[in-house]
């Protein structure tokens, strides 16, 4: 089996796992093939079940994303949500997922990563 096939047998199971639907899947697909260095983390990802960083938008790796990502999902679990208290596929796929909407448009992602924190501060949603 290539490397692509491994990679694409993963991102489908990472997509079952967290709940994500086939036209996301595609999509996510077509994106990350399209990315050479998101698609270098991600396979470094699937071989090593760690994280390489040597690529990043902004100045931004994937683990810097994932730890962002990581107040959005304390604060949805402090709302009742949490559909993502265990579910570390959904955590890993949407980092992945979020660097290659940062490659698009890094400006904004950028904004909300230093402007977004967590629900640590009394009256946020208010």
């Amino acid at each position: 089996m290539t490397m692509e096939e491994r990679a694409y047998k993963w991102a489908r199971a990472l997509c079952y796992y967290a709940g994500a639907d086939e036209a996301f899947l595609e999509g996510f697909w077509r994106r990350i093939t399209q990315s050479e260095g998101v698609y270098r983390e991600f396979t470094y990802y699937l071989e090593h079940q760690n994280f390489l960083c040597a690529y990043k938008v902004a100045g931004y790796s994937v683990v810097d994303i994932m730890v962002w990502q990581m107040d959005h999902f304390k604060a949805q679990m402090d709302r009742g949500r949490d559909d993502m208290k265990n579910n570390g596929d959904k955590m890993l796929l949407l980092a992945f997922d979020t660097m290659l909407k940062m490659e698009k448009e890094s400006a904004r992602y950028v904004d909300l990563m230093q402007s977004e924190t967590g629900t640590d501060y009394e009256g946020k949603y208010v």
